[in-house]
């Protein structure tokens, strides 16, 4: 049993212990699965990392109690709090807490997040963030004098130093999977990518950088549909030779073509990012409906979802004003994006319209909740949040009745389109990234796309014109940044910035 009262020193070693043996076990995981465990260099590696991993966060939380031991506590509190979340989710769904999976963090709603809710996560929650943290606050610390505080400082600086230093020809090995490292490494992992995270924020064009004026060249009427989906993966249709018939519905109709496709991004913001911009670039540059909006092209977002990019438009519609404005449609799933669409377009006074679907449909882990019960044609389908408990057909079931479902939307919206006789139509369907269903242990998506797998990469690119008005050019892939300069060949826009070898129609 500990004593009620102890010296800071061993509060800090023992804090530091408990961080090791309660939170690391995936670091050495990837550790041990990266090297030769057995070899005398693997060795080397191994007990090195776990020295520097223990002085480490003992010298980091040793200098959190050079200010007042309230404080102090705190910051352990909550660092054990948020570290039990942080496991849980790296060992349910294989995540890694990087830059861009905070970004994906902290541009979810409450809806995403409490999707996740589980008994596991408070199981987690409460013997690895609760119970520690009642230790920590009921320990008495018998405080030190600033001057001893400072020279245990310093000597466990000089250590770590000369540690770092000693291990010197392990250094191209540790920058190799520093990513993985620094992604898995309690609490640093959360903390340096926030800051990370922010960092590169702030960096960003606080406004928009502005294209070319652009004109329109005629005065025919022209419909462009851009339906962005949500963690589809082409994988998963059979319009791409899947073995199940998740397209029943569009595989019967008539000028629907796929084309192969891969993301830039493996989550939402910067992927509908990239499908909106002119290039893919870290620049902020003017994105596709805020520039045509700009040039007197009239454009209509609808959305279901969350996590884009700044959109500059007068006619943006969410969930909540579409079930105001029009009646119809079921209001919990996606098909809602359609109610009073036609009407909308026929209200427009003008001859090019530009409208902008945002599903949510694919998006886990309950992918069950994504459709409607008539659309359950796979069963057994997966009913839990913690996607490594369900067996790989349960999982796939509920994943492939979200395609199911996708492909009764996006047929519908076909049906409507045709009915618009004055007007020449396309639609084109674009996934903002695809989606991992337990290969290789990874669920869902959000890994960097250094070492991101195809399943999160390769997404569906459909495509329908409504006559003979445009034919396609033949591609073997293309990218999401077709999307900007195919739309503005279709709708007849004469731009500086436009791109003939980006354009997917002849």
């Amino acid at each position: 049993m500990l004593k009620n009262n102890i010296k800071l020193t061993y509060f800090v070693l023992i804090i530091s212990l408990f961080t090791f043996l309660l939170f690391h076990f995936p670091f050495f995981k990837f550790v041990f699965s990266a090297l030769e465990p057995t070899s005398l260099g693997g060795i080397i590696i191994i007990i090195n990392l776990m020295i520097l991993m223990l002085t480490l966060n003992a010298f980091v939380f040793y200098f959190m109690f050079f200010l007042p031991k309230i404080i102090g506590k705190a910051f352990l509190v909550l660092f054990f709090n948020i570290n039990a979340i942080a496991i849980y989710f790296i060992n349910t769904y294989g995540v890694i807490i990087d830059k861009t999976m905070i970004g994906n963090i902290l541009n979810t709603n409450y809806e995403e997040s409490s999707s996740f809710f589980s008994f596991g996560l408070i199981i987690y929650l409460l013997f690895l963030g609760v119970i520690p943290s009642i230790f920590i606050i009921k320990i008495k610390i018998i405080n030190e004098s600033f001057k001893k505080k400072s020279v245990t400082f310093l000597l466990a600086l000089i250590f770590i130093v000369s540690l770092v230093f000693a291990n010197s020809s392990n250094w191209l090995w540790i920058d190799k999977h520093s990513t993985k490292l620094g992604a898995l490494a309690m609490p640093w992992s959360y903390v340096a990518n926030t800051s990370r995270f922010y960092i590169h924020k702030s960096q960003e064009n606080k406004k928009e950088i502005l294209l070319p004026d652009a004109t329109i060249k005629d005065t025919e009427k022209s419909i462009a549909v851009l339906v962005i989906g949500e963690s589809a993966r082409s994988k998963n249709f059979s319009l791409y030779g899947y073995k199940k018939n998740t397209n029943p519905l569009l595989s019967k109709i008539k000028n629907v073509y796929s084309f192969n496709a891969t993301s830039c991004a493996t989550y939402t913001t910067a992927g509908i990012k990239c499908i909106l911009e002119h290039e893919n670039t870290s620049k902020l540059y003017e994105l596709l409906p805020n520039y045509l909006y700009r040039n007197n092209v009239d454009v209509i977002w609808r959305t279901t979802n969350w996590g884009e990019p700044p959109i500059h438009i007068k006619n943006y519609l969410n969930r909540y004003d579409i079930e105001e404005r029009y009646e119809g449609g079921d209001t919990n799933y996606d098909e809602i994006l359609l109610s009073g669409l036609k009407e909308q377009i026929l209200a427009s006074e003008s001859n090019k319209i530009l409208i902008v679907l945002h599903t949510t449909t694919s998006h886990g882990p309950t992918y069950n909740k994504k459709y409607p019960p008539q659309f359950e044609k796979f069963k057994p389908v997966c009913n839990s949040v913690e996607l490594g408990k369900c067996t790989t057909e349960e999982l796939i079931n509920a994943y492939d009745n979200t395609i199911v479902y996708t492909d009764y939307i996006l047929s519908n919206l076909i049906k409507s389109l045709k009915q618009l006789d004055e007007h020449q139509s396309a639609m084109l369907y674009v996934s903002d990234h695809g989606e991992s269903l337990g290969e290789n242990n990874l669920y869902m998506h959000g890994l960097p796309v250094s070492i991101a797998p195809k399943e999160q990469l390769e997404i569906p690119f459909i495509v329908w014109l409504s006559n003979d008005y445009k034919k396609l050019k033949s591609h073997e892939t293309l990218s999401q940044n077709h999307v900007f300069h195919s739309v503005l060949n279709f709708l007849a826009i004469e731009s500086p910035i436009y791109d003939e070898n980006m354009n997917i129609f002849k």
